[in-house]
């Protein structure tokens, strides 16, 4: 008796656990783990759902979001570029040679991107003289200015020539290297810095990139002197410092000068062959890209291995190399489109037309109102898609952006 007792106590047990589970089935009919995943896939869809919101509410085109370097920027950038005039589009692709006289009205009349400063713009001046005439150029500008120089160091120093302004004149980076290897390049590049930024100039046109190993090359002395992965960390080691003072570098001469003659008094026609280029010259343009360096002038070389008929800074070739296999997404400019090498490979078409049609976002030039000109009247005629004109001055922007100048 008593063991039927024990069985019936089991019997109930078993009766009450199966009817939990029914009745939890029952409000849960898709059982535990399908609940799970059901829920998993209701907070997916919730995340799918938010960034589709977004991306309707984001006036930026699939085509213009390459997860670039100033990528953070690129709404702003886009939402102003949506703002502008077709000619103040055009204006920002002008890094101007600073003017003697009428620099102001030069701003205003162009909308100029910015200006070069050579060393006419500071010999004889005091800090103070510069620094307002420089913020004199910014306050006159709708949309603030790259204000740029070339302070290499050794050979191409613009700033520290003047005694007002420096105390010493920078070296060049050889011979940084022999007092104090890669620790003294990276003192001295944060030095620079910081004397540009007080001044206002945003922009080293420095460093040069270009891989020499021989005195006898006419860019030898403004290169660091050795091979190609020791100017890649000497390259890695200036923006790195200079970039974190807030003074953007520009890398040059790309896609590498090599022992080519003298560009500003002549044509130079480079024969090497493309491996050499990948095994050396590329190398220290390729780690400044990876270090963030904001821009990349390209030189007037014509390098036979990529584009027999024009100059490295007219060619959509080379500048198709830069942005396609090195992946920079940085703004490029050109070399002064006023020397002498440029003069008789535009194909009847103004240099600065052929520069925009190449793939700069950036021309330098000295007759700006001349090279204005012919850009606007090319898109007005159709030569030059607006479309080419809107990638350039939203890098530009970008840019500015991402440097906290707008």
């Amino acid at each position: 008796m008593k063991n039927l007792f024990y069985i019936l106590i089991i019997m109930c047990s078993f009766m009450c656990l199966v009817s939990c589970k029914t009745i939890k089935n029952f409000f849960n009919p898709l059982g535990e783990e399908t609940s799970k995943t059901y829920s998993t896939t209701n907070k997916t869809l919730e995340q799918n759902t938010a960034e589709n919101t977004t991306k309707k509410n984001s006036l930026l085109p699939d085509s213009y979001d390459d997860n670039g370097i100033f990528s953070e920027y690129y709404e702003k950038a886009y939402r102003r570029l949506n703002t502008m005039s077709l000619e103040e589009k055009v204006g920002q692709l002008f890094l101007a040679r600073c003017p003697i006289d009428g620099a102001i009205d030069m701003i205003k009349d162009y909308k100029i991107g910015g200006f070069v400063l050579f060393g006419r713009d500071f010999e004889n001046k005091t800090l103070d003289e510069v620094k307002d005439t420089i913020k004199s150029y910014q306050d006159a500008a709708n949309i603030p200015l790259i204000i740029s120089t070339d302070e290499e160091g050794g050979n191409v120093v613009r700033v520290s020539k003047n005694p007002a302004l420096s105390d010493h004149i920078f070296q060049s980076p050889q011979d940084l290297f022999l007092l104090g290897g890669l620790s003294k390049i990276e003192d001295d590049s944060l030095e620079k810095a910081n004397l540009l930024y007080k001044l206002g100039i945003n922009m080293n046109l420095a460093p040069v990139a270009d891989v020499s190993e021989n005195p006898e090359d006419f860019i030898y002395y403004r290169t660091f002197g050795k091979n190609a992965d020791e100017t890649k960390d000497y390259v890695t080691t200036v923006v790195k410092a200079s970039q974190s003072q807030n003074v953007s570098n520009t890398l040059k001469h790309f896609p590498g000068y090599g022992n080519n003659v003298d560009t500003h008094t002549g044509i130079s026609i480079d024969d090497r062959p493309y491996e050499s280029f990948e095994n050396s010259d590329f190398i220290p343009f390729i780690a400044g890209i990876k270090e963030g360096v904001h821009s990349i002038l390209v030189s007037h070389n014509i390098v036979n291995c990529m584009d027999d008929s024009y100059p490295s800074s007219l060619s959509p070739k080379v500048h198709n190399i830069l942005r396609d296999k090195l992946n920079f997404t940085g703004v490029i400019m050109t070399d002064d489109l006023d020397m002498d090498a440029i003069k008789l490979y535009t194909s009847g078409e103004h240099p600065a037309v052929q520069a925009v049609l190449a793939g700069n976002d950036m021309i330098i030039i000295t007759d700006v109102a001349e090279g204005y000109s012919e850009v606007l009247l090319a898109v007005m005629n159709e030569k030059i898609p607006k479309e080419l004109i809107n990638r350039a001055a939203f890098r530009i922007l970008s840019l500015k952006y991402a440097k906290k100048m707008i």
